[in-house]
C-alpha cells in the first residue's frame, strides 16, 4: 500500500463549491496533505487547470502526476480506495462528497460554464 506521505496532490478548486468542499473533505477524512489552488480568484491556476486536464469543469485533482478530471469527493476517495492509497475509513466526512451547494448555483467559471448538478 502506498503511503499517503509521499503524495504529491494539487487540486484545482473553487473556494465556494459544494463540488470543491466535498474533495476537501475526503483529503480532511485521511488527514492528506495537498496544495490548492485556487481557480477563482487565480486565473493561472484555472488556466493550468485546463492546460492539465483538457476540459473545463472542477473540480480537478493531480495526484503523483495522474489528472483526475471534474470529479466528485466520492469519486476521489474511490479512486485512492482503487490504487491502495487509504484504506477504507470508518469515520464520515465532514460535508457531502457527492454534490453541489443546496442553497445556491454553482459560480460561472471564467468561460462562462457553471457546474451543474
Amino acid at each position: 500500500m502506498a503511503t499517503t506521505q509521499n503524495l504529491k496532490i494539487v487540486a484545482y478548486l473553487k473556494p465556494m463549491c459544494g463540488w470543491s468542499q466535498g474533495v476537501r473533505a475526503i483529503f480532511k477524512k485521511y488527514n492528506i496533505t495537498y496544495e490548492e489552488k485556487d481557480i477563482i480568484n487565480d486565473p493561472s491556476s484555472y488556466e493550468e487547470m485546463v492546460k492539465k486536464s483538457g476540459q473545463q469543469l472542477s473540480p480537478c485533482v493531480e495526484i503523483n502526476g495522474q489528472m483526475l478530471a471534474d470529479v466528485s469527493g466520492d469519486e476521489v476517495e474511490a479512486w485512492m480506495l482503487k490504487k491502495g492509497i487509504v484504506q477504507k475509513a470508518a469515520t464520515k466526512a465532514d460535508a457531502p462528497t457527492d454534490r453541489g451547494c443546496a442553497d445556491h448555483q454553482e459560480p460561472i467559471d471564467f468561460e462562462g460554464h457553471f457546474r451543474g448538478n
